[in-house]
């Protein structure tokens, strides 16, 4: 049975199970926004965010950056059909960012709660967009076979962490920490300690 993502599925797990509070969001956003700040030495003034959902980050991402240009994406034809016009988001497969553009880069690419859904072939050809899409940083959190993960278990992909890394060094993206990822524009200003060996 495929995944339908209607209003049933984000109220069971963005609203009655109380999985994502307001202040456990608040806090991830204000992150992803001081790391891609830190390495672009300036404040952010776009978001792409891949498997947005309901637009969920928009908000607090507008508290932080009131003038930021935000962009959601998402496969739910009920969230884009609900919310598109209001939160600016575009009905999209993740595959589809192969070749998908929103205008210039952006600063910081949000991919929160997705990959780990995504099948192996339509995550190796959307990553594959991944260093056109995004200019800064790419805050991309998932989880692996070795995590315990509390939610939405169906569909979940019990990959290994090795081959995530794989995949992202083959889009050009290098980890930084936090789930953080710098864009292949960005790659060379890490210092030895601040990535991964």
């Amino acid at each position: 049975m495929s995944k339908i993502y209607d209003d049933r599925y984000f109220d069971r797990w963005y609203r009655e199970r109380g999985l994502h509070s307001p202040a456990a969001l608040a806090r991830k956003v204000a992150m992803a926004v001081a790391i891609a700040e830190y390495y672009l030495q300036r404040p952010i003034r776009s978001v792409l965010d891949v498997g947005c959902g309901e637009g969920g980050w928009r908000a607090p991402l507008l508290k932080l950056r009131p003038k930021l240009h935000y962009q959601g994406v998402d496969s739910s034809e009920y969230a884009v059909r609900k919310y598109g016009r209001r939160r600016n988001l575009a009905l999209a497969t993740f595959g589809q960012l192969e070749q998908l553009r929103f205008g210039q880069p952006a600063d910081l690419l949000v991919c929160s709660d997705v990959l780990h859904y995504v099948p192996n072939a339509e995550l190796k050809r959307g990553l594959a967009g991944f260093g056109e899409l995004c200019d800064g940083v790419a805050f991309i959190e998932l989880y692996t076979r070795d995590d315990a993960i509390v939610g939405d278990k169906h569909g979940f992909l019990p990959r290994r962490a090795a081959w995530y890394r794989a995949q992202f060094a083959t889009a050009g993206l290098r980890a930084c920490g936090s789930h953080a990822y710098l864009s292949p524009h960005l790659a060379g200003q890490a210092s030895a300690l601040e990535v991964p060996a």
